[in-house]
């Protein structure tokens, strides 16, 4: 590759002094294997390049061990530097345009088995806060609440005489959860407590030691302390509880479409990426439920 085109690279890298140092390193180190990929291929001018041999860099890429995330940054900085070459006239078309790289999996959260869960709910201190917190990890893991529905919790969101739940949920739905035993004596107790912590005319289900509606914050760092006291070994978060609830349903149950819409998901496709659950189990679900899939009778 001629040196007038490797001068192009450092013209862009200029051009691009209002990014952050980070990302002007990441575009260099990204546009440095593009240019050794082009030098393999024997492309002498940037403007050669076309769109089958840009997907050959991508899967060459990929091949090397690039993530999809970061082949999609790799390919936005060649995208971006085809634009500039575009601007000074050095190429008339750009080929990383309308090139897909691999979709990147999903990272699902670790769950906890069902003892694990059950020793970090089991918190055997009498004082305030060890009631208000038993009471907010049973309920978290009885119902899979995610961290945001529980704080809107309020005193009238509990119907203990039916043990339901409402809860506001995304896009402000609300939705009506069945509460376990445990939990709602859980609940009791700290109602009986609650009066020493919280302000008055406070409507918050839980308060901190300032009174008023506790905060998401709180809530993680309560129990990330929990779970080291409790002797679980791993740091525990308030979805990894979600998911545990989930999890823990299905393998109950198998019932796909309970578990959405205890978890509030408006699209199945969500809950099953949500509980790792694989296509041959998705293809059980429809083969029983669907009319159109199962076998008539002789």
């Amino acid at each position: 590759m001629h040196a007038v085109e490797i001068e192009h690279i450092d013209g862009f890298l200029k051009s691009l002094l209002h990014l952050s140092a980070h990302t002007r390193i990441a575009y260099q180190r990204d546009l440095k294997h593009f240019r050794d990929y082009c030098e393999s291929k024997h492309v002498e001018k940037w403007s050669d390049m076309d769109g089958r041999q840009m997907r050959g860099f991508v899967t060459h890429r990929h091949r090397q061990g690039l993530g999809g995330r970061s082949l999609q940054r790799s390919l936005s900085a060649v995208r971006a530097f085809y634009r500039y070459l575009l601007k000074i006239g050095v190429a008339k078309t750009n080929p990383a345009q309308g090139i897909v790289t691999p979709k990147t999996a999903k990272k699902l959260p670790n769950t906890l088995d069902v003892d694990q869960s059950a020793q970090l709910v089991e918190i055997k201190g009498d004082d305030i806060l060890s009631i208000r917190d038993r009471a907010i990890l049973e309920l978290m893991y009885s119902c899979g609440l995610r961290l945001s529905e529980l704080v809107k919790l309020n005193l009238n969101s509990v119907d203990y005489a039916d043990a339901m739940l409402t809860v506001t949920g995304k896009g402000n739905k609300t939705r009506m959860i069945p509460v376990g035993r445990q939990a709602l004596d859980a609940l009791k107790i700290w109602l009986k407590n609650r009066t020493a912590l919280a302000a008055q005319n406070e409507s918050a289900l839980f308060v901190s030691k300032r009174g008023t509606r506790i905060s998401p914050r709180s809530i993680q760092q309560r129990l990330r302390q929990w779970s080291v006291k409790q002797g679980l070994g791993t740091h525990v978060h308030p979805h990894m509880l979600r998911h545990s609830f989930a999890t823990h349903i299905l393998e109950s149950s198998s019932d796909l479409r309970a578990v959405q819409d205890l978890l509030g998901h408006a699209d199945i496709s969500t809950t099953q990426v949500y509980t790792h659950l694989d296509f041959q189990h998705l293809a059980q679900v429809y083969d029983k439920a669907h009319p159109r899939a199962q076998k008539k009778n002789k």
